[in-house]
């Protein structure tokens, strides 16, 4: 989904802590206070690949 500029994904825990000790993004947070886990924001300045981390979550999402 893309939420307040930025590509959100749901992707397996280890894959977002990768991710966010890279610096690629964040963990997602709706506006509660609390990051989720298996949430990325993916930053705007990431060089990451948005289809193949698009096709990435959509592989994960589809096998639960």
């Amino acid at each position: 989904m893309f939420v307040r500029g930025q590509l959100v994904l749901k992707l397996p825990k280890a894959r977002v802590d990768e991710l966010v000790e890279g610096g690629h993004g964040v963990r997602f947070d709706a506006n509660k206070g609390t990051p989720m886990k298996e949430w990325l924001a993916l930053d705007a300045a990431s060089p990451q690949p948005w289809s193949a981390l698009a096709e990435e979550a959509l592989e994960f999402v589809g096998r639960k």
